[in-house]
């Protein structure tokens, strides 16, 4: 039987719960309520690097995929900023002074294995990744700013300069998922591998405060 609604919105619906508990979690929630340190930004950005240099290989990758290529958009592009912003955090030896994650090298892994083998697997870490980052993440540079004494330096991966209108560029992105013909069983693989993201992203920030926790120890 077909689905009645939108994938789109079956997506929302079904990982509301999971989004949450991802954005509750403690390291980003100190961050976000001015609890956390300039040293604890400069960890999640670090380990921002490394996800996104795995899911932008993969989106090159997937550029001749029929299925993933409507999805992939140089306007969405985060490497070179983060990059900027490591330079700006650090110092220009940036790259010797990062290593990921346990959490970080595992979803690493996972989005070079779907990012290699299956489209539907790189749209669900894409969607989870950049919708967010062109919802949620907006607000995080706000107060990254007011916290930190930011301009754009430090933060330029939050700034999407060749989206006009976010609104309607999500509009559109949705408007795409809802155009690929997956049937019911890929679908629920879909949903499900944006769940195994979420999970990720959870579990990187618990690895984030466990490793400030023994900084300090």
């Amino acid at each position: 039987m077909s689905n009645i609604i939108p994938f789109s919105q079956e997506l929302r619906e079904r990982t509301r719960a999971s989004h949450s508990e991802s954005e509750g979690a403690d390291f980003m929630g100190d961050l976000m309520t001015g609890k956390g340190t300039h040293d604890d930004y400069i960890a999640l950005v670090a380990q921002h690097y490394f996800i996104y240099e795995a899911i932008e290989s993969a989106a090159e990758r997937m550029r001749i995929d029929p299925v993933a290529r409507p999805f992939i958009s140089d306007k969405l592009t985060r490497l070179p900023a983060i990059e900027e912003d490591l330079r700006f955090l650090i110092g220009e030896n940036w790259r010797e002074q990062i290593t990921p994650l346990p959490t970080t090298a595992a979803y690493v892994a996972r989005i070079d294995e779907v990012g290699a083998t299956w489209a539907g697997g790189f749209v669900a870490h894409h969607y989870t990744r950049y919708l967010g980052d062109l919802s949620g993440g907006q607000i995080i540079r706000t107060i990254m700013q007011r916290q930190f004494g930011f301009d754009t330096n430090g933060v330029g991966f939050y700034l999407f300069g060749d989206i006009a209108k976010p609104r309607e560029f999500k509009d559109t992105y949705r408007e795409q998922l809802d155009a690929v013909p997956w049937d019911d069983e890929e679908r629920t693989r879909v949903i499900d591998e944006v769940l195994v993201a979420y999970r990720f992203n959870t579990d990187l920030f618990r690895d984030l405060a466990a490793a400030k926790a023994q900084s300090v120890a």
